[in-house]
């Protein structure tokens, strides 16, 4: 499990559907995407870039998608199709890393809009790769709820916007669930500083204080630190290892 990606250009990507209750198996029961996001991460910063756009699927949106994400069959009759924004998907997340949260779902809902163009599309996987965020977040938190507002909750992150799915705003959550979660700060909060303090929020503590008492870690804790470090070392190159 890559906890870390060293990959420098990511999108974080999320897509919203005509029907999502067989997962993404939906895909095969003859589903079609109808609205995609995505914000562009650079060396584990947002760059502010992002792809968004609605798309009429041709076909009925099921009525219980419609209460999840509140895309309606009238918002998207006059919207374009798949086949008219692809070249300018394409051309986004070519050569890049797609994040996304369960990404077998997204990227089987893809690879089915590129086979339907004309010519045929590639499949996600020759121009991108490919990295599911549930699954680092179940590797982190086993046995616990790690969907995205289970996510949001624990990391702090504010999700109050989201009062229904939808791809963009879900894109830009993600992005920065994914960052705190695999150890990158988004923002950093530095305007409560006191007297005294320095820029930064340093305290300077007085040279005659008392010496710290040093608790060394145990065993176990040892174990763990170099488990987690082979973990970091197969991602890509481990500052703590010689």
């Amino acid at each position: 499990m890559n906890i870390i990606s060293n990959a420098k250009r990511q999108v974080i990507l999320d897509t919203e559907t005509t029907g999502m209750n067989q997962g993404a198996g939906a895909v095969y029961f003859g589903h079609r995407i109808i609205e995609i996001g995505c914000v562009e991460v650079i060396n584990r910063k947002l760059t502010g870039r992002h792809f968004h756009e609605y798309i009429n699927p041709m076909q009925a949106i099921d009525e219980e998608a419609i209460t999840v994400h509140g895309i309606t069959n009238e918002f998207v009759a006059d919207k374009p199709v798949f086949a008219q924004i692809a070249p300018a998907f394409l051309e986004f997340i070519d050569g890049a890393e797609i994040v996304a949260h369960n990404a077998n779902f997204d990227v089987s809902f893809m690879d089915h809009e590129f086979s339907l163009l004309t010519p045929r599309g590639p499949k996600t996987t020759d121009i991108c790769q490919v990295l599911d965020s549930l699954e680092i977040a179940k590797f982190l938190h086993p046995g616990q709820k790690n969907n995205l507002d289970a996510l949001c909750k624990r990391y702090g992150i504010d999700n109050s916007r989201r009062e229904l799915h939808g791809a963009l705003l879900d894109a830009e959550i993600l992005a920065d669930v994914y960052l705190i979660m695999t150890g990158g700060q988004t923002k950093f909060e530095l305007s409560n500083e006191k007297p005294g303090q320095e820029s930064g929020g340093i305290i300077r503590l007085a040279n005659n204080r008392p010496s710290l008492k040093v608790i060394g870690a145990s065993a176990d804790e040892l174990n763990m630190h170099e488990q987690r470090l082979d973990l970091v070392e197969k991602s890509g190159q481990c500052i703590w290892r010689g």
